[in-house]
């Protein structure tokens, strides 16, 4: 299996997760934080959802330099709004995951603000972390949501709230 297409069959599998998962959040509760150093929900959210447009970051650009391109998160309302963001987002990084793609693999990336330089990684590593970073903040969705009492799906088995069913 080539690795873009092992790329793309993660990112379909964790879709299903990430789909069920901010599909949970509820309207009332967009600008709830469990403490004041946390995302509200309303960013985190919005954050996992923009994150399958990190695959087309990497695979088109050379760099992404925050000094440059200030990060600005589009304004999500409510919870219909985030899962058609995230439709959109995963539509856009599905677009880049094409066999065609799979020599960019091995170019180098970098995400900076000006001269601080947070990543200087390769193009397919780029992607990999972008797959990271979508399990890494959707399991920080879990906690959120935990605290509000809200139950969860498991992600990769069975969660405590299905056991318990």
């Amino acid at each position: 299996m080539s690795m873009i297409a092992m790329y793309l069959q993660q990112l379909e599998q964790e879709s299903i997760t990430t789909r069920k998962m901010l599909a949970l959040i509820p309207d009332e509760k967009f600008y709830w934080q469990p403490h004041p150093k946390s995302m509200t929900l309303r960013q985190l959210g919005t954050h996992i959802a923009e994150l399958p447009t990190w695959i087309t970051f990497g695979l088109t650009t050379d760099e992404l330099d925050f000094a440059k391109t200030p990060y600005q998160p589009k304004e999500i309302n409510n919870t219909a709004e985030l899962l058609a963001y995230f439709e959109e987002s995963l539509a856009d990084g599905r677009t880049h995951l094409i066999p065609e793609n799979e020599s960019k693999l091995a170019e180098s990336w970098k995400l900076r603000a000006g001269d601080q330089i947070f990543l200087d990684i390769s193009k397919g590593e780029a992607i990999r972390n972008s797959l990271s970073q979508t399990i890494h903040h959707r399991a920080q969705l879990g906690v959120f949501l935990r605290l509000l009492d809200i139950p969860i799906p498991g992600s990769y088995g069975p969660s405590a709230d299905e056991m318990q069913s």
